[in-house]
């Protein structure tokens, strides 16, 4: 095995290897001031063949073997060996010295095909690095033409161009770095590895990195375009030059005025994103039509720092460089983006540019995104951007009687009102009249500037001659407000009183009063349990379906049981639940509502006559579905699916029986009504309130796009309205709900892979992503999920992955740290969850912790039977001995009551956070009285690290969204994968 390093020459990327293993090589002793050869250094066959290239037939059949001298530390003896060899160095005080090394020299297209497909060391990752900046810059369009002059310097003016003997210069792309990419590009020379430059040591890494970033630019922009940019024979000077951008040949005639204009174009650009940028701010006026853009400098790194034209041109800013330079050239060019701008630039010292209504509406409507595109700064009024004229819904209840059962309360009759409002103010049909007769865009209403456009006025004159008011059903109203998805005029209020306004409201819980708790069930219901159990009667009299999203652990079983005993129903209600819950449901309903007759329909001994004799009928998910047919016969009060996420996907069959089980009421009990996408939301309010939310093409192109894609805060308004009433959060962290919970505090414990494991994780790296390059499909959808897999186990331990069963001790970063943070739990005297993905991994670590540590250790996995697993929960709950309790994620992340544990592990992360809360809430609950330590373990430098940092970044959707599990990363590319996947230094070392 040989490691692939690379170094920038004169000639571009080099690369040379050395041995892993060589301790057989023979070495001798260098002669005094001259180069010797690298004693561990391949042959340049060997360089090739480890890149997949042949020195003959391949790529690049121009590319010949060289011989490099590169300044490398070591001894007289020989060099020290690189850090990826696993080798001691042998030398205490080593010293610059020159080594010759065989390497190649690919040309520039070759080498970012080698940088695309190989990590290699230290050195070839940080070309690739490089390498994926110059992509990117081209992708965004980063990159300028430039002619680079050779020997001859130029023509004389009005040269013919066949007269010039040679094309010595040379047409190429070059990158251009600002603001964020200027400061990446330092972060890249700081970072770049000494031995990445180890043959021109004299020239700074910023200098080399330049270079090379350059070479790379300009060979995948021209990799880009395939087709001339000349659609003729080149017949001038400026001609030739275009067409020596694309394909190969870059040579082309020196023209000295056109490379001035090039280099004064790139300055141009390049120092357009410095320390301060031009800003514009958008002044309204008080009561006329008189408007002002405001010419200022902003600091880039500080917004608040705001400077306007008027204290530039007075000399006193306070702003770093020359800011009257910069103000001008940035308002040079901006009149390319905002060409009104050119009245303002009309005297020496522009401040300010006036304009009327009509241009402040360009302003808002045109100029200011081109303008903030483009990075220049732009402030506008508060209420620019935001609709203002839209509809405003009154209704009034006809008697004001109570709901009664039945859902007769959603059946009354309701007068209703729909008036045209800007903001909160209501407007007559003549002021609206008045608008459309003035046919300006920013008109003034009631002290508030509104922005209108065409297609408002139309829909809004259109809205005027319908029928305004009128006698609904609130069910009628309801759902029309529910399905209000008019762009033109949006529902902007809702004023409602009586049943419909305690919905509407979304405070439906704090408006109701509070249910005590009902005779018969055997508890005290805390107070936000009171008010969740109204909730539940107040809907259920409606006929409507809910979901209690309440955060696990807050009672949501409880809180269930309670409506039952207080509705003591003639007719059975069927839970469904996963198969794991089935005894939790038996133990709670027979602890809290002894009264109430349960029976489980599940197993080979279910009996379809025992469901009419039932208060309460338990089955799981999979008996729902088998036994659909035989369900849908019996008449049920509800249907209630705990954890019913299980239906997020609503094309699953198990989503279908639940659906198609007839009922008058649903409730969906879940602490995760988002986990992934909100389709999955969609999918659990189809089973509470089937068609509330309309088809799911419709939600798709409403909500889910909208505020996934654009993060459009209007849609997600809409969406909190439609499904406000119908679901109910609370979560334990909010003291006003619960006070007594103890504090959670979650750390995340960086472990370090051993040389075993970093040199068994690039082994799967290399194998996995050549095999994934050249896959496609569902096959290549498999190899990445498969890798995911394998870098999972490998940080775990090798054993893990090899399967060999082998030794545990000493070969795994995280295995240790997990050893002393299990020494330190138990020297306390306390309890703690270890909880891994992974049944055989589990069932390596209990026997291993428990010989280490001389303590207890429990291990509970999906293949134990009911009654063992219950005799271990009680163990571990009751039995006062410190004890480790490993448990596999997918069988006990739900359902478990596990207070006597204090503290919480996850050995190896899932990488949804709503599933790593839920294994963590099976301590994190009520009836804990210590303060829950959670610790999640990741290695440093490896795919653990890197996609934590993306979800991290994406927990922005409801309250979380990760994408759709591990599946978001089978759809990128081969070059996104190594990037996920590669192993950085820190986590080699």
């Amino acid at each position: 095995m040989v490691l692939v390093h690379g170094v920038w020459t004169a000639d571009g990327l080099a690369f040379w290897a050395e041995h892993a293993a060589s301790a057989d090589l023979p070495r001798k002793a260098a002669a005094k001031g001259s180069p010797q050869p690298h004693p561990f250094a391949a042959p340049a066959p060997a360089v090739a063949a480890a890149l997949d290239l042949d020195l003959d037939t391949g790529p690049s059949p121009a590319m010949e073997p060289r011989v490099l001298e590169l300044l490398l530390p070591g001894s007289a003896k020989e060099p020290l060996p690189s850090p990826e060899t696993g080798r001691l160095p042998e030398v205490a005080r080593p010293r610059l010295r020159l080594w010759q090394v065989p390497a190649i020299v690919p040309a520039v297209a070759d080498a970012l095909r080698v940088l695309a497909g190989h990590t290699g060391t230290g050195t070839v990752r940080h070309w690739s690095a490089v390498a994926a900046f110059a992509l990117d810059l081209v992708r965004r369009g980063r990159v300028l033409p430039h002619l680079i002059p050779g020997a001859h310097q130029g023509a004389p003016a009005g040269t013919d161009m066949w007269a010039i003997p040679e094309d010595d210069a040379k047409a190429v792309w070059r990158p251009v770095l600002t603001g964020a990419d200027a400061a990446y590009f330092r972060e890249l020379a700081l970072a770049m590895p000494p031995a990445c430059r180890t043959s021109s040591t004299e020239r700074p890494s910023a200098e080399v990195l330049r270079e090379a970033l350059e070479a790379f630019a300009d060979a995948l922009v021209r990799r880009t375009l395939t087709g001339p940019l000349l659609a003729r024979t080149p017949r001038t000077l400026h001609e030739r030059w275009l067409a020596a951008l694309t394909g190969d040949a870059a040579a082309c005639p020196d023209v000295p005025g056109l490379r001035a204009e090039l280099e004064k174009w790139h300055e141009q650009v390049s120092t357009a994103e410095g320390a301060t940028r031009v800003c514009f701010r958008l002044l309204e006026p008080a009561d006329t039509d008189d408007w002002r853009v405001e010419l200022a400098l902003q600091a880039a790194d500080d917004p608040s720092l705001y400077v306007p034209a008027a204290t530039v041109w007075s000399g006193v800013t306070g702003l770093p460089g020359r800011p009257e330079r910069e103000l001008l050239t940035g308002l040079g060019r901006a009149v390319r983006l905002f060409p009104e701008l050119d009245h303002a630039l009309r005297v020496p010292e522009p401040s300010e540019l006036a304009l009327d209504t009509a241009g402040a509406f360009g302003f808002l409507r045109k100029a200011a995104p081109l303008l903030q595109a483009a990075g220049f700064g732009v402030q506008l009024p508060r209420w620019a951007g935001r609709t203002r004229l839209g509809l405003k819904l009154t209704t009034r209840t006809k008697t004001q009687s109570a709901a009664t059962s039945q859902g007769f309360g959603m059946r009354e009759l309701v007068d209703f009102r729909v008036d045209l409002a800007v903001g909160d103010e209501t407007i007559s049909e003549e002021e609206l009249a008045e608008l459309a007769r003035l046919k300006v865009p920013l008109v003034r209403v009631r002290g508030q500037w509104v922005e209108l456009d065409d297609r408002q006025l139309k829909a809004a004159l259109k809205a005027v001659e319908g029928s305004r008011t009128g006698e609904a059903s609130a069910a009628d109203l309801l759902r029309q407000v529910v399905q209000s998805d008019d762009e033109e005029l949006p529902l902007l209020g809702i004023d409602a009183d009586g049943v419909l306004g305690d919905l509407l409201s979304g405070q439906a819980e704090r408006r109701l009063t509070p249910l005590a708790t009902p005779a018969g069930l055997d508890a005290t219901l805390r107070p936000y349990q009171e008010r969740g159990l109204a909730w539940l009667s107040f809907l259920s009299e409606l006929g409507l379906g809910g979901v209690l999203a309440d955060d696990m652990g807050l009672g949501k079983t409880i809180t269930t049981l309670a409506l039952l005993v207080h509705e003591r129903a003639e007719t059975p209600t069927l839970l469904v639940c996963p198969m794991s819950l089935i005894g939790n449901w038996q133990r709670e309903a027979a602890r809290f509502a002894p009264e109430l007759r349960v029976y489980v329909h599940h197993g080979s001994a279910r009996d379809a006559a025992e469901i009419a004799r039932a208060d309460l009928v338990i089955t799981t998910y999979g008996t729902a579905q088998r036994d659909l047919e035989t369900l849908k016969r019996h008449e049920w009060r509800r249907v209630v699916c705990d954890e019913a996420q299980a239906i997020k996907n609503s094309g699953t069959l198990q989503a279908q029986a639940v659906r198609a089980i007839p009922t008058g009421m649903r409730l969906a009990l879940t602490g995760t009504p988002v986990e992934n996408h909100l389709a999955e939301l969609w999918s659990i309010m189809e089973f509470a309130n089937p068609g509330l939310l309309g088809p799911r093409a419709r939600f798709r192109t409403r909500f889910q796009e909208p505020i996934e894609a654009r993060q459009d805060e209007q849609a997600a308004r809409a969406l909190r309205r439609a499904t406000g009433p119908f679901i109910l959060r609370r979560l334990k962290t909010d003291k006003s709900i619960i006070s007594d919970l103890p504090e959670k505090l979650e750390v995340k414990e960086w472990c370090s892979l051993t040389t075993e494991q970093a040199t068994l994780y690039q082994a799967v790296v290399d194998d996995m992503l050549t095999k994934i390059d050249s896959s496609e499909g569902i096959e290549r959808r498999g190899l990445v999920l498969s890798a995911m897999a394998k870098l999972k186990q490998v940080c775990n331990h090798p054993a893990h992955l090899l399967k060999d069963g082998s030794r545990l001790s000493g070969r795994s970063g995280k295995l240790t740290r997990l050893e002393q943070l299990s020494e330190e739990i138990l020297a306390e005297g306390e309890k703690a969850l270890l909880f891994t993905q992974y049944a055989e991994f589990g069932s390596m670590l209990q026997p291993y912790l428990a010989q280490r540590l001389d303590r207890p250790v429990l291990w509970l996995h999906g293949g134990l039977p009911k009654k063992t697993r219950d005799r271990l929960v009680d163990r571990f709950q009751n039995d006062p001995e410190p004890t480790l309790f490993v448990l596999s994620l997918k069988a006990a992340g739900v359902g478990l009551n596990l207070t006597a544990a204090n503290h919480v592990v996850h050995v190896d992360r899932w990488w949804n956070p709503a599933v790593e809360d839920q294994a963590t809430d099976r301590a994190f609950r009520i009836g804990q009285r210590k303060n829950v330590q959670v610790r999640k373990l990741i290695c440093a430098g490896t795919l653990e690290e890197r996609v934590d940092q993306m979800i991290e970044r994406k927990k922005a959707l409801a309250e979380r969204v990760v994408g759709t599990g591990e599946d978001w990363l089978t759809d990128l590319s081969t070059e996104e994968l190594r990037e996920v996947f590669k192993l950085t230094a820190e986590g080699a070392g």
